[in-house]
This record gives C-alpha cells, sequence and structure tokens, in this order.
C-alpha cells in the first residue's frame, strides 16, 4: 500500500502554462516525491535527511565537510542531521587523522541497519512511483535524470537572491 493511498492529499491539475516547464515539473515532482519518502521513512524514527547522510558515510571515509557536499546540504543543517544521528546511536564524529580540526563521520552498527530497513522503503516508494511508467520509461527517466545531475546540472549557479526552500505542503 503507498503512502498517498494511506493519507489522501488533495490534487493540483497542473496549470497548462507551465506545460514543457522543465524547472517546474521538476520542482513538483521532487516535493511530491520528498514528503511521500518522509512520511513512508517516519515510523523509522529517521527524515530522509538523516537517511542521505547515512547512506552516503556508508559509501567511504569523508569528513563532515564532504558528506555535506555529497548530500547537499549546508554546514549548519548537516551539524544538526548529525547531532540527531548520534543522540540516536547511528553515527559518530572523530577526528581526521590528517586534521583534527576535521570529523569523520562513521555509521554505527545499529546506523547500518537502519539504512538498510530506509533502503528497503525508498525502494518501495520508488517502485510505486515509477510504476506510473512502464519499465522502459522509468529506466529511461532514471538514467537520463542521472545524465543531467552528474552533467550539465551537477553544480548550482549562484543567483541573487539565492533560491530558498519552501516547506511542502502536507
Amino acid at each position: 500500500m503507498s503512502v498517498k493511498s494511506q493519507e489522501p492529499v488533495a490534487e493540483i491539475e497542473q496549470p497548462q502554462c507551465f506545460a514543457g516547464n522543465l524547472a517546474w515539473l521538476l520542482y513538483r515532482a521532487h516535493w511530491a516525491l520528498a514528503s511521500e519518502l518522509a512520511a513512508a521513512l517516519a515510523p523509522l524514527g529517521v527524515s530522509a535527511r538523516e537517511y542521505h547522510v547515512l547512506r552516503a558515510a556508508l559509501s567511504g571515509e569523508h569528513t563532515q565537510t564532504e558528506l555535506a557536499e555529497m548530500v547537499g546540504l549546508d554546514k549548519t543543517t548537516m551539524v544538526v542531521a548529525l547531532d540527531e544521528l548520534e543522540r540516536a546511536g547511528l553515527a559518530e564524529r572523530h577526528p581526521a587523522p590528517e586534521d583534527r580540526r576535521a570529523r569523520i563521520i562513521t555509521v554505527t552498527a545499529a546506523g547500518e541497519r537502519k539504512v538498510g530497513e530506509a533502503d528497503a522503503v525508498k525502494e518501495r516508494v520508488q517502485a510505486e512511483v515509477l510504476g506510473e511508467l512502464s519499465t522502459r520509461q522509468g529506466t529511461a527517466l532514471m538514467d537520463a535524470l542521472a545524465k543531467l545531475v552528474e552533467g550539465r546540472l551537477a553544480e548550482q549557479v549562484e543567483c541573487t537572491p539565492p533560491l530558498r526552500r519552501r516547506t511542502p505542503r502536507g
């Protein structure tokens, strides 16, 4: 059963003035998927942000700053996320051997188990969302988005005023 079917939210019809607007379509898709994933992860006691930090930390030995860049968090938000993960016993910070001011983030055994549980939730939600498409379309979408975020959209352009993220409707 999908999270959406558990708590119906009023659907908003896509305004035709935004048809063909890649930024708007990706923005809407992002917020809808992010809120669905957040709701699905809530019973595990981990936020999507915390899950992504843990998942990234498992990919190798990374400093707090490196993880913030990998996940796309500012330094302050990363500190808050790591404080929460440490309190929950899911991650630990250790001084980096080459720079005692930097902190290496390690995932605890409990954190590894939590990532495994969260991976299963993420896979379920992702499969439900991509289930709206044919297998070929879903694969093409994932491949195309990966190509964009690894290429043309790999770096955020500085703009004035800086972009602010909105809180998803809930």
